[in-house]
């Protein structure tokens, strides 16, 4: 069974060496909506997927650090990385050009790390990332799948070389999530107090 949890966001970014002059010279934003699509063969407890409730912990935190910032590339033009990091509080850097296919893959990379150093606590069960969905406009998007994520022709991912702002940081709930993350440490879901037996 699928479900699917929607996020939004407005970016700024150049996508270098695309067809596009527009794109590939000028910075310029979207409203961008990425859709997280979960999959499992078992429901839990309370007869779902995933709580929904679930999603606005440590995704909604690192999915909403790409509003109001702008991304960049980590191989662009130093010049250009350091005006980023002079001009805008909010930054990320990333080992891929931020175009959508790749804000799929890192959207698609950073929840199934996530959910992968989760432990649950209501009778999940086989939980994982089925695909996310990345609008950039009305009328063009970008899906990744698992396959996509190890496709070294696509560029790696990893953890490390995703890398956000002070700012950003700063605004987290849990300002140490990120480095928690990197380090394998386990997140925790709420312990439920079953009311009805099944």
């Amino acid at each position: 069974m699928l479900i699917r949890k929607l996020f939004k966001f407005e970016n700024a970014h150049i996508v270098r060496n695309c067809t596009s002059d527009r794109c590939k010279r000028s910075i310029h934003g979207h409203s961008y909506k990425v859709e997280l699509l979960l999959k499992a063969s078992k429901l839990d407890h309370g007869q779902m997927v995933y709580d929904f409730g679930l999603l606005k912990g440590v995704i909604k935190d690192l999915y909403d650090s790409f509003d109001h910032a702008i991304c960049f590339w980590e191989h662009d033009s130093a010049e250009y990385i350091q005006a980023c990091k002079t001009f805008s509080a909010r930054w990320v850097s990333l080992p891929v050009s931020p175009s959508a296919e790749q804000f799929s893959r890192i959207f698609f990379y950073l929840a199934q790390q996530v959910l992968a150093s989760t432990e649950t606590q209501n009778g999940e069960g086989d939980v994982e990332v089925y695909s996310v969905i990345v609008h950039e406009t009305d009328t063009g998007y970008a899906q990744s799948f698992a396959e996509d994520i190890s496709n070294e022709q696509m560029g790696l991912l990893q953890l490390d070389q995703i890398i956000f702002s002070e700012q950003i940081m700063s605004e987290w709930n849990d300002p140490s999530m990120y480095d928690n993350l990197k380090a394998g440490m386990k997140f925790q879901n709420p312990e439920v107090a079953l009311q009805v037996q099944l």
